[in-house]
C-alpha cells in the first residue's frame, strides 16, 4: 500500500518511476520508522536548488494534510506550525529549521535525470547511500526529522513548534536572505544541518562567489592538427567547506597544470574546457578538447603520461582512483584564440585554491578558503566560478579580491555575488548551556562544541530573528556534495533521541 501511494504521488508530480530496489521496504523499515519513511517520501521528489516548485508544494500539502497552520512567504519558504503537546504550553516556542534543496552530483557513468527522478537509495551495512548520485541527506535528514515531529502523536512531548523549511540554501541562501521573519515568533532555533552527531555547532563561515567571464570569437585552425580529448576523473570531490582541508585534488587545477605551457611546447590549441559542476562542490572531473601538430604526438602523449604519474605521486594517499586519459578523436572543432587561451590558463594557474588561512583562535578550524569550482570555455565564452568562505569578513574579502585580481589582470570581467555572513553563538547562550548539559546527561560524555567551515543559514536567519537563540546539530553524514554521500543509520537513531529529549526539556518563558 505504501509503495502504491508513492508511485501515485510520483505520477502526480510527473516524476519518473523509481527503481525496484528503492521501492523495496528496506529503507522504510529502518528505525525510527517515521523519520525514514518521511525521508523516502522526500527523496521521491526532485528538489534541485532554484527548481524547488515541486518540493515546496509537497511540503505545503504535507502541512495541510495534518490540519496544521501552513504558510508560505513570497520567495517560497514554508512555515508549518504545531501547537504544544498538553502540559507544554508554557514552554518557549521552538523553530525547527532545515532547507529543502539538495546538491545534485552524479558519477559520469550514471544515467540519471535529477530534474525528473527520485533518488535511488540502498543500504550498505550501517549506512544509507544512493546509487551513483548524491543522497540528499544534506539536508533531507533534517527535513525528514521535522516532518516526523509534525506528524507525531502526543507521545513525543514538545513545546509549540514552528517548522521553517527554507529554499535555495545550496546556491546562494536566497531563501534565508529573503525570509519573511514576521511569520515566526520562536525564541529558540534548532538548525538541523550539521554532519557529526557528537558536535554542537556554534558558528559557521560566511561566503561569497567570485565569477569571471570573457568573450572571444572562435577560430579555425590547421585541419591537419591531431585532436585529443583530455579527461581527469576518479577524484573524490566533496563539500568545498567541510572537505577543503582534506588535501583532495581539484580537477580544474589539475587540468590547468596539464595545459600550462603546452602552447609553446607543443603548439597546442584549446577548443574547450569543461570542469566541475556546482559552486559548492570540489570539482571531481574535467574534460578538455585540444589539438596539436602531428609531429608532436609522441612527445605530447609522453608529457600527459608523465603528468598523470606526477599527480598520482602527489595524491596517492587521498586520491587513489585519480585517472588521466588522452584519446584521439577525428571530430572537428572551433578553437579559442591563442592569446585568450594563454591568458585563461595563466589566470587559472594564479588563483588561490584550498585553505587560505587557518583560524588563529580555534585549533584545526579553517578560517578562510577558496574553491575553484567551475570552468566552462566553449562557443565564444569562458566562465570561471569560485566560492570563498571565511569566518572573518575581512579575510573573506581578502581572498575574494585575490581571485578577482588574477582574472582582471587577464582582461576578464569579474563579479562578486551571493555574499552571506558568518555566524557565532554568544558565549552566554542559554540554548548552548541547555543542549550541552543534556548531551552529557543522555550520552555520558562531553559534546564537541565547535564552529564549522561550511555555510549555515543561522547568520542570515539571525538578522530576521534577532531575539532568537540558535544552535545547530545533526547525524553523521559523510561525503556530502558528492556521489559518495551517505548517512549512518545508527547515528540517525542517536540524533533523533537527542532531538526529542531536547524538545521535552525546553524551558519556560
Amino acid at each position: 500500500m505504501v509503495v502504491e501511494l508513492i508511485v501515485n504521488f510520483a505520477h502526480k508530480l510527473e516524476i519518473k518511476p523509481l527503481t525496484r530496489h528503492y521501492m523495496s521496504q528496506e529503507i522504510r523499515l529502518l528505525e525510527p520508522l517515521a523519520l525514514w519513511n518521511h525521508f523516502a517520501d522526500l527523496n521521491a521528489v526532485p528538489r534541485p536548488s532554484k527548481k524547488e516548485k515541486r518540493v515546496i508544494q509537497f511540503m505545503v500539502d504535507f502541512g495541510r494534510s495534518l490540519g496544521l497552520e501552513t504558510l508560505q512567504d513570497a520567495v517560497g519558504n514554508v512555515v508549518i506550525k504545531k501547537p504544544a503537546t498538553p502540559g507544554m504550553e508554557n514552554r518557549q516556542t521552538v523553530i525547527l529549521q532545515s532547507h529543502l534543496d539538495m546538491v545534485h552530483q552524479k558519477n559520469a557513468d550514471t544515467d540519471f535525470d535529477f530534474d525528473a527522478q527520485g533518488i535511488d537509495m540502498l543500504i550498505d551495512g550501517d549506512w544509507v547511500k544512493a546509487r551513483g548520485t548524491t543522497l540528499g541527506a544534506d539536508n533531507g535528514l533534517g527535513v525528514a526529522s521535522i516532518m516526523a515531529l509534525l506528524s507525531a502523536s502526543e507521545e513525543i512531548k514538545h513545546p509549540a513548534l514552528e517548522a521553517l523549511f527554507t529554499i535555495d540554501e545550496e546556491t546562494g541562501m536566497t531563501g534565508a536572505i529573503h525570509l519573511d521573519g514576521s511569520l515566526l515568533s520562536g525564541t529558540i532555533l534548532l538548525n538541523l544541518d550539521t554532519e557529526d552527531d557528537d558536535e554542537l555547532c556554534i558558528g559557521c563561515a560566511g561566503g561569497i562567489d567570485t565569477n569571471a567571464s570573457f568573450e572571444y570569437v572562435p577560430e579555425q585552425v590547421d585541419e591537419h592538427l591531431q585532436t585529443y580529448v583530455l579527461k581527469i576523473s576518479g577524484l573524490k570531490g566533496g563539500h568545498s567547506g567541510m572537505d577543503i582541508d582534506k588535501g583532495r585534488a581539484n580537477a580544474n587545477k589539475l587540468m590547468n597544470r596539464i595545459l600550462y605551457g603546452t602552447a609553446s611546447q607543443f603548439g597546442l590549441r584549446i577548443a574547450s574546457v569543461d570542469g566541475g559542476s556546482l559552486r559548492n562542490a570540489i570539482p571531481r572531473e574535467s574534460t578538455a578538447i585540444v589539438a596539436l601538430n602531428p609531429e608532436k604526438i609522441s612527445d605530447f602523449e609522453k608529457y600527459v603520461a608523465d603528468k598523470w604519474r606526477e599527480f598520482q605521486f602527489e595524491f596517492k594517499r587521498v586520491e587513489p582512483d585519480l585517472k588521466v586519459t588522452c584519446e584521439k578523436t577525428a571530430a572537428h572543432f572551433m578553437f579559442i584564440p591563442l592569446d585568450t587561451h594563454v591568458k585563461m590558463v595563466n589566470a587559472v594557474y594564479a588563483v588561490q585554491n584550498g585553505v587560505y588561512r587557518m583560524s588563529p583562535e580555534i585549533p584545526e578550524l579553517v578560517e578562510t578558503s577558496s574553491s575553484l569550482a567551475r570552468i566552462l570555455a566553449k562557443d565564444g565564452k569562458i566562465v570561471v566560478q569560485s566560492l570563498q568562505r571565511s569566518s572573518g569578513e575581512s579575510t573573506k574579502m581578502d581572498v575574494a579580491f585575490t581571485i578577482r585580481a588574477a582574472f582582471e589582470n587577464a582582461g576578464f570581467k569579474v563579479e562578486h555575488g551571493g555574499s552571506y555572513p558568518g555566524w557565532q553563538l554568544p558565549a552566554d547562550s542559554a540554548v548552548l548551556t541547555l543542549m550541552s548539559g543534556l548531551y552529557r546527561e543522555v550520552f555520558n560524555t562531553e559534546p564537541h562544541i565547535r564552529a564549522c567551515h561550511a555555510g549555515l543559514e543561522c547568520g542570515i536567519l539571525g538578522k530576521h530573528l534577532p531575539n532568537t537563540d540558535m544552535i545547530s546539530f545533526g547525524p553523521n553524514i559523510r561525503h556530502a556534495h558528492s556521489p559518495d554521500e551517505c548517512v549512518q543509520i545508527s547515528s540517525v537513531k542517536k540524533f533523533w533521541s537527542f532531538l526529542c529529549t531536547s524538545l521535552e526539556e525546553i524551558p519556560g518563558f
